[in-house]
């Protein structure tokens, strides 16, 4: 079977996070985004990809911050509330039902019930005719202690991070199971 190269997601597994901003104005905003990616480690840098017309955006253009949620099973019904498009007067934390997290070193609030959060500062903006990509500097990184090890490593089949799959009429949440294969960096890089 041959498909359209924009039916890409439909064969990648891509992450669930929930952007958290704060408009200028004092407003709070919460967008689910499967566009996301760490820039190469061990950078602390991440990135995340928005069409031109978003409240997300223009909120991290106008205050310069943002805050990314890692979401775990069962906050599915957050996440579609969370994607509808609402006036950016309207608080999504309430729309929601999410209980807002304090940040430590940025002003709009993590998400509570998360499984981490990844405080950020805007670095950089990739403008093209129909999109924004957008490169942010993680000054504050933390995590739900019950579901990492001593090294910050997750143990992601009782965490249950959010993914998705998308389809040509939906999408269908997921989460990361272990193969049963693991493998060491030295064994990689030889």
């Amino acid at each position: 079977m041959i498909l359209q190269p924009n039916q890409r997601e439909n064969v990648l597994p891509l992450p669930v996070v929930l952007i958290s901003t704060v408009s200028k104005d004092g407003i709070r905003n919460v967008a689910p985004w499967s566009n996301f990616t760490p820039i190469l480690r061990p950078l602390d840098e991440v990135l995340l990809a928005s069409w031109i017309k978003r409240d997300t955006l223009e909120n991290i253009r106008q205050t310069g911050e943002f805050v990314v949620n890692v979401p775990r099973v069962g906050m599915e019904d957050a996440v579609i509330i969370t994607a509808r498009n609402y006036p950016p007067e309207v608080d999504e934390f309430e729309e929601a039902h999410l209980e807002a997290k304090p940040s430590v070193k940025v002003k709009p609030p993590g998400v509570a019930g998360s499984i981490a959060w990844a405080e950020c500062v805007l670095l950089e903006e990739v403008v093209r005719e129909r999109f924004v990509l957008v490169i942010g500097k993680v000054v504050h990184l933390e995590v739900d202690e019950r579901f990492f090890n001593s090294d910050g490593d997750m143990d992601f089949e009782s965490a249950k991070p959010l993914g998705v799959m998308l389809g040509s009429d939906g999408l269908r949440f997921t989460y990361p199971v272990y193969s049963g294969r693991y493998a060491t960096y030295s064994d990689i890089f030889q």
